[in-house]
């Protein structure tokens, strides 16, 4: 398993929650907002963390940390996904996964062991979405992933990064209505930062009151959606 990153202590992973945060290397997408594209294209510059180290960082913090959440990249290139998962289980933490949606085969797999799903819609299902992915997508794949979730009976949320220029406020309804009826919706703030496509880090994120409006409109099919980072 090829962990790139570890996040100790985070309190923003997992709302309510107090979780480590493993990055695992490389991702099928390509996304052109994408600030952690190191772990896609140089992962062998970042450190190598081994299973045992972070174990036994959890295991000397069991009292204070409440979750794993499982991050990249996309976690679900990786075939171990199952046995690293099982891992943490089987020290007593909870476990979040972060996922693109592109692998419902191996997701359906995982349900069971999993405690909450985290799930990024880049763009409304349509040919937008190899735009917002930075690659070719196969739509009936995250269509799949999409029904695993909802009917799953766990916890979960769909997340969207509003991307000025790339997605609109007619975008954002699309998109929830494809959803409609989801346990929960969030609407997270585009940072321009380190983004992997340099045209995008000069560009202004959407005002906060724009932002307010997508959510408001998104509300109409899913009542549980919320903003973050605004």
């Amino acid at each position: 398993m090829d962990i790139r990153g570890f996040l100790e202590t985070s309190m923003l992973d997992w709302d309510g929650k107090i979780s480590s945060v493993v990055f695992l290397s490389r991702c099928s997408f390509k996304c052109p907002f994408c600030h952690n594209y190191p772990l896609l294209f140089e992962p062998e510059k970042l450190k190598k963390f081994e299973v045992e180290e972070i174990k036994k960082y959890l295991a000397e913090h069991k009292n204070w940390i409440d979750a794993v959440v499982i991050s990249g990249g996309e976690p679900t290139v990786h075939q171990d996904l199952g046995k690293l998962i099982g891992e943490f289980k089987d020290m007593g933490f909870l476990v979040k996964l972060d996922t693109n949606g592109t692998n419902p085969a191996m997701l359906r797999s995982l349900m069971e062991n999993i405690d909450y799903v985290a799930m990024d819609i880049k763009a409304p299902l349509n040919e937008k979405y190899d735009r917002l992915a930075g690659t070719s997508v196969d739509l009936e794949k995250i269509k799949e992933s999409i029904r695993i979730i909802m009917g799953s009976g766990k916890k979960y949320e769909f997340r969207t990064t509003v991307v000025p220029g790339l997605l609109s406020l007619d975008d954002l309804k699309a998109m929830s209505g494809q959803i409609a009826g989801a346990m929960r919706f969030v609407i997270q703030q585009f940072e321009p930062g380190n983004c992997l496509d340099e045209s995008l880090r000069d560009a202004k994120p959407y005002p906060k009151e724009k932002i307010l409006e997508m959510a408001s409109a998104a509300k109409e099919f899913i009542p549980n959606t919320v903003v973050r980072g605004v």
